[in-house]
């Protein structure tokens, strides 16, 4: 009996030791203790949004709201990148540049939506997608239930090609480590790319959008959907039909579902 005893009074001892590792790892320093028994740590923000029957955030870092220390040290490290960025001359492309365009958004998005270059617009104002094709990415964005401040917005190239050609292979993979490192900063739950182009940078085997479109993939561990780049549903707006199916399935994905017609 007795060792029946102590093996009962180790098991809230051990899943004490556990959670709070597990908070510790998830940057949580304050613990609310009950009582009795054991709960969960309390937070001064409110945990991401899971509607009925949807899938729960992928991970503890996802599930739970990131604190006031790791969002400054995410922005201190987005900050550093951003620096980089304005002083890279790794590629040509630094020839032509009125401004770099590092990315905006969030510091813990939800979806990390990733585009080909800066158009003339962006070389100017230094965000990405702030045209026609940036109002209607928007657009996009709201569609699910999202504000384009909630996400974060970047392109796997950081200067304007000229004439606004695509990237060049050499320029991409200049440009690829910035991305990288702003992708492990971020930590999205979800990466989002938009054209040709910029999945084939993460997904190089991509010989078309249509080929993988519409579908759940991943890179490094993180859900990724491609879809059409914005500007090309400006110019063919058949095709945001299937936008739409692609767009409610990143919706479903992390969180929010939308209605609608498929």
């Amino acid at each position: 009996m007795a060792a029946t005893g102590t093996r009962v009074m180790a098991e809230p001892q051990e899943r004490l030791r556990f959670e709070l590792e597990v908070h510790r790892r998830a940057g949580l320093r304050r613990w609310s203790a009950p009582r009795r028994g054991l709960q969960t740590p309390t937070a001064t923000s409110t945990p991401p949004l899971t509607l009925p029957g949807a899938p729960l955030a992928r991970g503890i870092a996802a599930a739970l709201p990131a604190t006031a220390e790791a969002t400054d040290g995410r922005r201190a490290a987005l900050r550093a990148i951003e620096l980089e960025i304005s002083t890279c001359s790794k590629c040509k492309l630094c020839d032509y540049r009125t401004k770099t365009v590092p990315g905006e958004g969030a510091l813990d998005p939800p979806v990390l939506l990733i585009g080909e270059g800066p158009g003339a617009d962006e070389d100017v104002s230094g965000r990405p997608f702030v045209g026609r094709a940036g109002q209607l990415l928007d657009r996009m964005i709201a569609a699910i239930r999202l504000r384009r401040d909630e996400v974060f917005i970047a392109n796997i190239i950081k200067c304007r090609p000229p004439e606004n050609r695509p990237p060049e292979p050499d320029e991409v993979s200049a440009c690829a480590p910035f991305l990288e490192r702003q992708i492990a900063v971020l930590k999205p739950r979800l990466i989002c790319t938009l054209g040709l182009p910029a999945t084939r940078a993460l997904l190089p085997e991509t010989k078309t959008i249509s080929s993988v479109r519409g579908k759940e993939h991943e890179w490094r561990g993180i859900p990724l959907v491609p879809t059409f780049d914005p500007a090309y549903l400006l110019r063919n707006p058949d095709a945001k039909h299937d936008a739409w199916a692609d767009l409610k399935l990143v919706a479903r994905l992390v969180g929010r579902p939308v209605d609608g017609p498929s």
